[in-house]
């Protein structure tokens, strides 16, 4: 295989520093020459956060405001496939992919190409996966293909974990009860799989039915009660960002936005699925499943 891949990404945790490395690795095996381009934002997201810190890049995360990138080498000016690694902040992608996706460098590489995106989330990846397709038509690629990782624990369960792992770096059991936060490492490895269907397609200059065989292969899972808090949340989202943003004390605000963000999730949250399951998901069948194949990339 005569192929030149672009894999590039931001990570902050490892997390996808693993990612990556699993899908490209039966790219190169097949003869593809790949070429790793990991990111870095010129004011540093340092990782363990505080919560201080967390809370206070929710305005520009969710508005879509770029920060600067440390300077970065794109080796080849075309390439036959581009894997883009992202992972979303507050449901939008974050600040330093978002950014990313505003540089003129990488935006000259991604027009007429194919890419596949890959996702690594706690859970809630829909609405950074609507913004980075849209920008990514915006700017001339060919979305041909998309893997969605996410924490497959209960949505409760996974709360607790990702803010015991963001606010300590550590990725252990809390308490000795809890189990590991982030995506599960046989996920992880299972990456590879997904890069050898798209090794197949690669060789063949070819995506017709990758994603489908993508999807049936476990690459994107959508699971209808977060699909349907999403569906709301992205909304409420937006609303306390342009709130915030024109505030003077912004830190008081983003200190309620805090506590408005733990009553919703534990109270708002099941409250909205009992009136859903009552009035409107037995009813809107048709819409559920064409809102599923949009976000499987089926449609």
């Amino acid at each position: 295989m005569n192929k030149k891949v672009l894999a590039i990404y931001y990570s902050q945790s490892g997390q996808m520093v693993q990612v990556i490395d699993q899908f490209i690795t039966p790219l190169r095996a097949a003869g593809a020459e790949v070429d790793v381009v990991r990111i870095e934002t010129a004011k540093e997201f340092t990782f363990p956060w505080t919560g201080k810190r967390f809370f206070g890049v929710m305005p520009d995360c969710v508005l879509g405001n770029p920060t600067d990138l440390k300077p970065f080498t794109i080796p080849h000016q075309k390439y036959d496939l581009i894997v883009l690694g992202y992972q979303p902040w507050f449901l939008s992608p974050s600040i330093p992919s978002n950014s990313l996706l505003h540089h003129p460098d990488f935006l000259a590489v991604l027009k007429d190409t194919p890419v596949i995106t890959i996702s690594a989330a706690r859970n809630m990846w829909l609405s950074a996966y609507d913004r980075v397709r849209k920008m990514l038509l915006d700017a001339g690629a060919d979305h041909v293909g998309n893997v969605a990782l996410f924490d497959q624990h209960h949505n409760l369960v996974s709360f607790v974990t990702i803010f015991y792992w963001m606010l300590t770096g550590k990725k252990d059991r809390y308490l000795n009860i809890f189990p590991p936060p982030g995506v599960a490492e046989e996920d992880i490895l299972k990456t590879a799989d997904f890069g050898q269907i798209a090794a197949a397609h690669l060789d063949k200059n070819d995506y017709t039915g990758m994603q489908q065989t993508l999807v049936d292969s476990g690459a994107v899972k959508i699971i209808y009660k977060l699909m349907l808090a999403e569906g709301k949340a992205r909304i409420i989202f937006r609303v306390w960002a342009r709130f915030i943003a024109r505030r003077r004390n912004k830190t008081a605000w983003l200190s309620v936005f805090k506590y408005y963000l733990f009553v919703a999730l534990f109270f708002g949250v099941p409250l909205l699925f009992i009136l859903d399951a009552i009035l409107v998901r037995p009813f809107t069948g048709r819409r559920i499943k064409a809102k599923t194949k949009h976000y499987q990339l089926l449609a």
